[in-house]
């Protein structure tokens, strides 16, 4: 329970830095492989292999042996808090990556901006199961150029991609929009949150002044294909 504690008062706390009221939601939250752990678990092994010692042997020089055993608890301590704060979170709008301990980072830059990624996993990773991650993008100095000790490196790299993919079918659907395109599964939401309507109002001219006319009107066709029905009202265009 203890540990479960300092976890929690160390953790990043990644939500509070999403758009929210944007609709902004964590797809990946990628916390570095346990084989980060590894150095300060040898520290704190020595440090307690040491104390085993002072307490059992009568030798000399136990002051010395004693600082040397605070430095290696308290380097162990700070590098378990720098592993378990380093976070690469990748969301529906853009990649993040927060570090620090007591002064925190955090470079961000949109999913569209992600050029290229590259996934390296040396033998000992393939072992283990962690690769580390190389992101060409339009920003290079953001701070997550090269992202290390991931674990599952394969679903991470599936996940991004496909990230990436929707992200671009989405910009490509807006710009259909946005050029007049049909578009035969659209869902009446324009680009951005615009609507439909609204692009059909703008795009469309203002109807003539109506001119008095002696001939009945006639009836509509019955080959006429309607566009846009609602409330606000009906659009239709006759071939």
């Amino acid at each position: 329970m203890a540990g479960i504690g300092l976890f929690r008062i160390f953790d990043p706390k990644v939500r509070r830095h999403l758009i929210s009221d944007e609709g902004e939601v964590v797809i990946d939250e990628v916390r570095q492989h346990w084989v980060v752990y590894s150095v300060p678990m040898l520290e704190v092994v020595l440090a307690a292999a040491l104390l085993v010692t002072m307490a059992t042997t009568a030798i000399g020089g136990q002051p010395v042996l004693l600082a040397i055993v605070l430095v290696l608890c308290a380097h162990a301590f700070w590098q378990f808090l720098t592993h378990h704060r380093d976070r690469f979170v990748v969301t529906n709008m853009r990649v993040m990556r927060i570090r620090g301990v007591f002064s925190q980072t955090v470079a961000t830059t949109p999913i569209a901006r992600v050029l290229d990624i590259t996934l390296q996993k040396p033998i000992i990773g393939r072992m283990l199961g962690y690769g580390h991650f190389v992101f060409e993008s339009a920003a290079q100095d953001q701070g997550f150029r090269e992202i290390k000790w991931v674990s599952r490196p394969d679903d991470r790299d599936l996940t991004i991609q496909r990230v990436i993919q929707r992200t671009g079918l989405r910009a490509s659907a807006s710009v259909d929009v946005l050029e007049g395109d049909e578009d035969s599964d659209d869902d009446g939401t324009g680009p951005i949150g615009m609507d439909s309507a609204q692009e059909v109002i703008a795009s469309t001219p203002a109807p003539a002044a109506a001119q008095p006319s002696s001939r009945p009107a006639s009836p509509p066709s019955s080959g006429s294909k309607s566009i846009f029905n609602s409330e606000r009202g009906n659009w239709t265009d006759n071939d």
